[in-house]
C-alpha cells in the first residue's frame, strides 16, 4: 500500500513562516512521499524479475532510505510546529528529563540552537534512548546517515536551506528563533510519553 502525503495546511499563516515558504516546503515533502512510493514499486518489480545482483538493484536500495527518511523527518518536523504557540510545561516528564540530562532547559535550548546554527545542511533532532533513559541533541547531515539506532525523535528541526532561505536568506539564527517560537510542546510531550514507559 503506498504512503499518502499528510496535510499540514494548519500551519499556513503561522507568524515567522511565510505561506510561500511553507507551500514550497510542503511540495518538497510531497516529492519524498512520491519518490519513496516509486522506488518501492521499482524494487518490488526488480525482486519479481530476480534482479538482486544488479547494480540498479543496489543503487535503488541505497536511495530507498534517503527518500523514506526525507518523508518521515518532514512529517515529524511539520507535526512539531504549531501556528499558535503552545507553552512548554515546566513540570512535565519531558521537562524533568531535559533538566536531568542537560542541567537546565536553557542549556538544552542553547545546545539545540547552536547545533542548528552550525555551517552546513541537515537536521537537529532531540532523541530519546529508551534503553538508557537518555536524551541527546543530534546533528544529522543527510537523511539516511547519522541517526542514533533505536532512539526515538522527540523534536525535529529542518536546517536545510529550503526550510528558511525564502524568509530569512542567510540569517539562519533568526529562522531558529522563529522555529522555537512555534514548537508544539504538546506533541513533543506526547512523543515522549508514548515511548517513555
Amino acid at each position: 500500500m503506498p504512503y499518502v502525503a499528510k496535510k499540514f495546511d494548519n500551519l499556513i499563516g503561522a507568524p515567522g513562516f511565510s505561506d510561500q515558504l511553507l507551500l514550497n516546503h510542503f511540495a518538497l515533502y510531497h516529492g519524498y512521499v512520491n519518490n519513496f512510493n516509486k522506488l518501492n514499486d521499482i524494487l518490488v518489480q526488480m525482486e519479481k524479475d530476480d534482479k538482486f545482483q544488479t547494480p540498479e538493484y543496489a543503487e535503488t536500495n541505497r536511495r530507498f532510505g534517503w527518500e523514506f527518511n526525507g518523508m518521515r523527518l518532514h512529517e515529524y518536523y511539520f507535526e512539531n510546529l504549531t501556528k499558535e504557540p503552545k507553552l512548554r510545561q515546566t513540570n512535565s516528564k519531558l521537562s524533568k528529563a531535559i533538566k536531568d540530562e542537560f542541567g537546565s532547559y536553557e542549556m538544552f535550548e542553547k545546545d539545540f540552537k547552536s547545533m542548528g546554527a552550525m555551517r552546513g545542511i541537515g537536521w537537529v533532532i532531540l532523541y530519546f534512548d529508551k534503553k538508557a533513559g537518555r536524551l541527546f541533541n543530534v546533528w544529522i547531515n543527510e537523511h539516511d546517515q547519522g541517526h542514533f539506532a533505536g532512539c526515538a525523535p522527540l523534536l525535529v528541526m529542518d536546517v536545510f536551506e529550503h526550510a528558511y532561505m525564502i524568509d530569512y536568506q542567510l540569517k539562519k539564527t533568526d529562522y531558529i528563533s522563529a522555529f522555537f517560537s512555534k514548537i508544539d510542546w504538546e506533541i513533543t510531550e506526547e512523543r515522549f510519553e508514548a515511548i517513555k514507559d
